[in-house]
C-alpha cells in the first residue's frame, strides 16, 4: 500500500518559529509521521482526500528543538488522522461546494 500526503498549510497558533528552523521541523514532521504510520498503521479508505483535518492542540516545552515539535506535531496530526474526518472525505479530484 502506498500513501502520500501533502500538507498544504500547517497553522501554528502561538509558536514563534523562525524561518531557519522550517525545514528542520519539516524534516522531523514527515520522518514522525512516516514512522507512526509504519508501526501503528491506519485504517484509511482506498483512494481518499481529506481537505481538512483538525488535530489535538500540542504542549510543548520551553526552548523546544524544531526536532522535537516536529515530533510533537506528527503525533497530533497521527491523532487527529485515527478520528472522523471532519466534513465529508473526497475522492482526489473532486471538488466540494
Amino acid at each position: 500500500m502506498r500513501i502520500t500526503f501533502h500538507i498544504d498549510r500547517l497553522v501554528l497558533e502561538g509558536l514563534a518559529v523562525s524561518p531557519h528552523a522550517g525545514p528542520a521541523l519539516s524534516v522531523a514532521v514527515e520522518s514522525e509521521l512516516t514512522r507512526l504510520i509504519e508501526s501503528g498503521g491506519l485504517d484509511v479508505p482506498h483512494g481518499i482526500s481529506v481537505p481538512r483535518l483538525s488535530a489535538p492542540g500540542v504542549t510543548l516545552d520551553r526552548g523546544a528543538t524544531p526536532a522535537s515539535i516536529g515530533t510533537h506535531i506528527a503525533g497530533s496530526l497521527f491523532g487527529g488522522l485515527s478520528q472522523p474526518i471532519d466534513g465529508p472525505a473526497q475522492t482526489p479530484g473532486t471538488v466540494t461546494r
